[in-house]
């Protein structure tokens, strides 16, 4: 089953909607951080369109969806991209496809 969870930091309130599982179309969205514009940002990845793009294949060479910067790296889950601070998980979930 996937969900999308809702983050918040604890310090600044900055928040972010993560995607865990995959999709019904076998799409995985994987969640990044761009230190350029200090957000969360949400690559879709794999599935039936890294079959028709494979440069939608892996996070590897993608932009940021924000800002189009290069620098973007897996977020931990934990780090805030705004302050640094401490991102917790809310309960806050619904399921998507």
């Amino acid at each position: 089953m996937s969900q999308k969870k809702k983050y918040v930091c604890k310090d600044c309130g900055y928040s972010a909607e993560i995607y865990e599982g995959r999709g019904f179309f076998g799409q995985q969205i994987t969640p990044v951080v761009c230190p350029d514009c200090k957000t969360i940002q949400n690559l879709v990845v794999g599935g039936i369109i890294g079959d028709v793009a494979p440069s939608f294949n892996s996070e590897a060479g993608r932009l940021c969806p924000q800002c189009g910067s290069m620098d973007i790296r897996l977020w931990n889950k934990k780090t805030c991209p705004k302050c640094s601070g401490l991102m917790l998980y809310t309960g806050e979930h619904e399921f998507w496809d």
